[in-house]
C-alpha cells in the first residue's frame, strides 16, 4: 500500500508518469542520459526539444523578477527510493505553495541529485534539491535549491534516517520536517523556461533557481551516494536562445 501510495503520488506530480515507470532509463549505460531518445517514442522530447533542463546558468538579464512568497507549512509523509532519486512526497491536500507574479502552485513532491543537474558558470554544486509543484492547469513549477559542503544539515538528517536502501522502497515520515529549513533565508533567484530533467523531458516548466546554496556535510553527501550508486545528474542542455531573468 506504501508503494502503492508513493507511486501515485510520483505520478499526481507529473515527475514520473506511468510510462516512465515501465521504460528503462538510467543514467549510466545503454539508457543513459544521451540514449534517452531512443528509449521510447514518447521519451523523443529528451533528444528533439529545444528548452530542455538543466542548463548553466552564465549570463542573465536584470527584468527585476517578482519576490517568491513561499508557504510551506506541512512535512511530507513518504519517503522513496525509486532507483533514480530519494523523493519525498505530500498528501494531496498538504497546502504548502509557492506564489509569483500571478501563479499559485502547490508542492508536490521535493528529491534531489548529486552533483548539482543546473551549474553556473560551468560550475557543479555538490548536490542540488527539486521542489516539485504544480498549478491548478497542470503547469509544472520547480525550485532548485542547491547544497555546498560545509556545515550539516538538520533536516536532511532527518530525512536520511529513514532513507530506504534498496530501490522501490519506501518508508513513511513520522518526524516533522521544517520545510522551511530546506529554503535559503535570501530567495532570490534566477528564473527561465526548461523541462523535467527525467524522461520524457516535457517542456514548458518553469524553473526558478536559488541564488543562495545551502550546506550538506560530506558524510551526508556520502551517505546520499552510497545509496544511488553513481551520480544521478542529466548534463547541462543548450540554451537555443533562452534568456536566464533575474
Amino acid at each position: 500500500m506504501k508503494m502503492h501510495l508513493a507511486k501515485s503520488l510520483l505520478i499526481a506530480a507529473g515527475l514520473m508518469p506511468a510510462l516512465a515507470l515501465a521504460s528503462h532509463w538510467s543514467y549510466e549505460g545503454h539508457g543513459s542520459p544521451e540514449h534517452w531518445g531512443e528509449l521510447s517514442s514518447e521519451f523523443k522530447e529528451c533528444q528533439a526539444g529545444k528548452n530542455q533542463s538543466p542548463i548553466d546558468i552564465i549570463h542573465s538579464l536584470n527584468a527585476h523578477i517578482a519576490p517568491l512568497e513561499m508557504q510551506y507549512i506541512q512535512s511530507p509523509i513518504v519517503i522513496l527510493n525509486n532507483g533514480h532519486t530519494l523523493q519525498a512526497s505530500f498528501d494531496q491536500k498538504a497546502g504548502n505553495v509557492v506564489k509569483f507574479d500571478a501563479i499559485k502552485a502547490d508542492l508536490q513532491q521535493f528529491h534531489f541529485h548529486a552533483p548539482s543537474e543546473n551549474t553556473v558558470n560551468g560550475k557543479h554544486a555538490a548536490m542540488e534539491m527539486h521542489l516539485v509543484h504544480k498549478e491548478s492547469n497542470g503547469d509544472v513549477v520547480v525550485v532548485a535549491v542547491m547544497f555546498d559542503i560545509g556545515a550539516e544539515n538538520p533536516a536532511l538528517t532527518e530525512l536520511w534516517k529513514k532513507m530506504p536502501q534498496q530501490a522501490e522502497k519506501s518508508a513513511p515520515l513520522t518526524t516533522k520536517i521544517d520545510m522551511n529549513t530546506l529554503l535559503p533565508t535570501d530567495k532570490t533567484y534566477w528564473r527561465f523556461s526548461g523541462s523535467l530533467t527525467t524522461p520524457p523531458c516535457s517542456e514548458g516548466v518553469t524553473w526558478l533557481v536559488m541564488k543562495h546554496p545551502l550546506t550538506l556535510s560530506e558524510a551526508q553527501l556520502q551517505q546520499f551516494k552510497a545509496v544511488m550508486h553513481h551520480d544521478n545528474n542529466r548534463p547541462v542542455q543548450p540554451l537555443h536562445g533562452r534568456v536566464v531573468v533575474e
